[in-house]
């Protein structure tokens, strides 16, 4: 066969390989296995490394917000997540979405996360047998130190503390998520946080998010982080001297950034790019494609846990990380 013959056929099977590779990776389905709605960015406290602000003040409608879940739940979604925004400053929007997903979606969990301030009884009374897990936001046991960060004006460990009773008394899940930043990375938590006793406490590294909180960098940004970040070794430091709780999860900026799957308040998916198109225009595979969600980093940093209360309570096996179910290993 002539050289160039031959170049031109392995040319050309190579092109042939790069399509059928190209084209398989493209329509691999992509399972939603846990979603984070932040169904609001409106909040009413006010901290420094935010990384989803108020830019807007946009809601979606109660029909949208549902027609959504389902097209993720018809997907493979298990676990939904609200957040904001604060989310209870719409608490029967939330509440309605809690029941919605667990009642008539049978979703294995929903949760919510909230800084806690305008959680109370009444809700909890009316919607607690629709929600596995709140998780309070707690970034110090110092409240200078809350307050320094825009966490509250004085009374956040109230909130706290009150939250904390109130999933007692219901059997929700109790979970605290944590910033760890220049004004806290030091702080010794663990009298606190073992008094509280949560199934879990996340430790996030704090993070810059492009548009959102590097307002030196980009203007239209509402925050600026960058007065609060810390190196990688010092938040290894904040870890080593907290890893001993049993319900410590640590999350360095190298897994958070891609493995949360975001959907916005305009019900598109969202992380550290531009936002996709509305799942409700698009579908949600094309949207899951457009948004390259990180699934390796959302393995690693241990996105699937005994997320259910009622699963919880009925295998009952202690480990580092809560109550463990061998069926929702990857």
């Amino acid at each position: 066969m002539h050289p160039m013959v031959l170049l031109l056929c392995l040319a050309l099977l190579a092109l042939l390989l790069l399509y059928q590779y190209y084209s398989a990776s493209h329509h691999r389905r992509i399972i939603p296995i846990s979603v984070n709605f932040h169904f609001s960015r409106k909040c009413n406290y006010e901290c420094g490394f935010c990384f989803h602000t108020a830019k807007t003040s946009h809601l979606p409608s109660l029909p949208d917000a549902k027609k959504a879940l389902i097209l993720l739940k018809n997907e493979g979604m298990r676990k939904l997540n609200f957040a904001g925004g604060e989310p209870f400053l719409y608490p029967q929007f939330l509440g309605e979405l809690a029941r919605f997903s667990k009642e008539e979606l049978k979703l294995e969990s929903v949760s919510i996360v909230t800084n806690g301030s305008k959680v109370n009884e009444r809700f909890l009374f009316k919607y607690h047998t629709f929600i596995d897990i709140i998780a309070v936001s707690c970034d110090s046991f110092i409240e200078e130190t809350n307050k320094r960060i825009g966490r509250g004006t004085g009374n956040h460990l109230a909130s706290v503390r009150n939250v904390a009773e109130l999933c007692k008394k219901y059997n929700v899940r109790f979970k605290i998520n944590t910033v760890v930043n220049k004004f806290n990375f030091e702080e010794d938590m663990n009298k606190e946080i073992q008094e509280l006793a949560p199934f879990r406490w996340k430790c996030f590294q704090v993070l810059i998010v492009q548009g959102e909180n590097n307002q030196y960098a980009t203007p239209e940004a509402l925050r600026d982080a960058s007065d609060f970040m810390i190196t990688d070794e010092e938040f290894q430091r904040f870890c080593d001297a907290h890893s001993h709780n049993k319900f410590f999860v640590p999350e360095p900026n190298r897994l958070m950034a891609s493995s949360y799957l975001i959907l916005d308040e305009y019900l598109r998916f969202v992380d550290r790019g531009s936002p996709t198109k509305p799942i409700l225009e698009i579908g949600v595979q094309q949207a899951l494609h457009d948004a390259k969600w990180d699934e390796s980093g959302f393995k690693e940093r241990g996105g699937i846990y005994d997320w259910s209360k009622d699963a919880a309570s009925k295998k009952g096996e202690e480990t580092c990380n809560g109550l463990e179910r061998k069926d929702l290993d990857w």
